[in-house]
């Protein structure tokens, strides 16, 4: 009865269109009067919440990736991947372009809605105007954003850190991410060349040496700050947090003496984004907070991994109706919000069938992240409409590929735990 009132409280208030935060709230308020537990307790865990050093991972990385995302770093991404694919004289070589360079950009910014934005307004008229359809390239757009919820500084990797309650290393989710994010892109580059082979899409075109060596120039002081977050971690120079803010100062060093392209007025509204943004964030992380000490008071995760036992005790069963609970979930509520509400109910049960808890943040973010292309909250979806100039009517009845080569790369890192732990045991150790 307990964590019926918790979850009907819950679903009331989102149903009725309060924040989600306050939702959260007002759940664990309820909750805790149900049980008799002083609200005092309540106000205390969401305290605790946003008190943890690891929390400063959270702004320094917004701000980087906000920084670069809007100062050219896009344009001279999508101009060096044009470089690289130039090279091979592929069919379809511009969908090769928007892919790789949503991958480079998903390295700076850490932000799926980001990359949406930033690539898309480049690249899909740059497309059209090369004779692709607009509805392809906005499809692709939205997809290969995906990649920024996995590779790091993935905003959402520390989130699920966080959901854990700490337990878990912001550096290992980081690595844990790289591959999974790299087969996602290059999953997504062999849909483009079956589909441009199928439906006739130009060749990409040769790029003169001279601009050639150029472009790299000027793409490569956006690119090392890939090297500060990645090296500095492997290397042990530096903790996730401190990555994070080297990234912040190098961004603003690179956005405004190197390439030039932001004004320097602009940088008071480019801070106030990024403080909306994270307060927002940081609020919600604290009434979730809440909301786990309750739940684990009433035992939620102990009844739910006997609901998930008396189904199946089989661990591959288990990981498939996960997915598909997880899936669904996507398609309703938001990312932070799923990750700060499933996390502390679902990692106790698969921790009781030997999935690594590291490798479980990989499914559980791609999940979501598929979530995210999908009605009717798909903030990366209507974006990339928005961006594109379609309606979503028009993208749903195309993307159906893409969702199939997303679910298949889904059904890869689940099964194969390697791909998402290979890196780091090896590198982290």
């Amino acid at each position: 009865m307990d964590i019926l009132i918790l979850l009907t409280t819950m679903l009331v208030c989102f149903v009725i269109g309060m924040p989600i935060a306050y939702s959260l709230a007002m759940a664990a308020i309820v909750g805790a009067l149900s049980i008799g537990i002083p609200l005092e307790a309540v106000m205390l865990k969401i305290s605790d919440g946003v008190s943890k050093v690891a929390m400063l991972t959270i702004p320094f990385f917004v701000l980087a990736g906000a920084i670069m995302a809007e100062g050219g770093m896009a344009r001279r991404l999508v101009a060096f991947a044009d470089v690289l694919v130039g090279l091979t004289r592929l069919r379809g070589g511009l969908s090769i372009v928007n892919v790789l360079a949503t991958t480079f950009l998903s390295g700076i910014s850490g932000s799926a809605v980001a990359d949406t934005s930033a690539i898309g307004s480049v690249m899909i008229p740059q497309m059209e105007k090369n004779g692709y359809p607009r509805v392809f390239a906005t499809n692709l757009t939205i997809t290969s954003s995906v990649q920024a919820l996995l590779v790091p500084p993935s905003h959402n990797a520390v989130l699920y850190s966080l959901a854990t309650g700490g337990t878990i290393s912001i550096s290992a989710l980081f690595m844990a991410g790289v591959f999974p994010g790299l087969l996602l892109g290059f999953s997504l580059i062999i849909l483009c060349l079956v589909i441009a082979y199928r439906n006739d899409h130009p060749r990409g075109q040769v790029v003169p040496a001279k601009d050639a060596i150029k472009i790299t120039i000027d793409a490569a002081w956006g690119l090392i700050t890939l090297v500060i977050i990645l090296g500095g971690i492997l290397g042990g120079i530096f903790t996730a947090i401190e990555a994070g803010a080297v990234a912040c100062i190098w961004a603003f060093f690179v956005t405004m003496f190197i390439y030039r392209d932001y004004r320097w007025r602009d940088l008071p509204v480019l801070l106030h984004r990024t403080l909306r943004t994270v307060a927002m964030v940081l609020t919600l992380i604290a009434c979730a907070s809440s909301v786990g000490y309750i739940m684990a008071l009433t035992q939620m995760p102990a009844k739910m991994t006997a609901f998930f036992l008396s189904i199946s005790s089989n661990k591959y069963v288990i990981l498939f109706l996960i997915n598909i609970l997880l899936l669904v979930l996507g398609t309703l509520i938001d990312m932070a919000p799923s990750i700060l509400i499933a996390t502390p109910i679902l990692l106790p049960v698969m921790a009781n069938f030997g999935v690594d808890p590291v490798h479980f943040g990989m499914i559980m973010l791609l999940n979501l992240g598929i979530g995210l292309c999908h009605p009717p909250v798909g903030a990366i979806l209507f974006v990339g409409c928005a961006v594109g100039k379609v309606t979503i009517e028009e993208v749903m009845r195309k993307i159906w590929p893409f969702y199939g080569v997303m679910f298949l790369v889904l059904m890869f890192v689940t099964y194969i735990p390697e791909i998402s732990l290979w890196l780091p045991r090896h590198v982290l150790r």
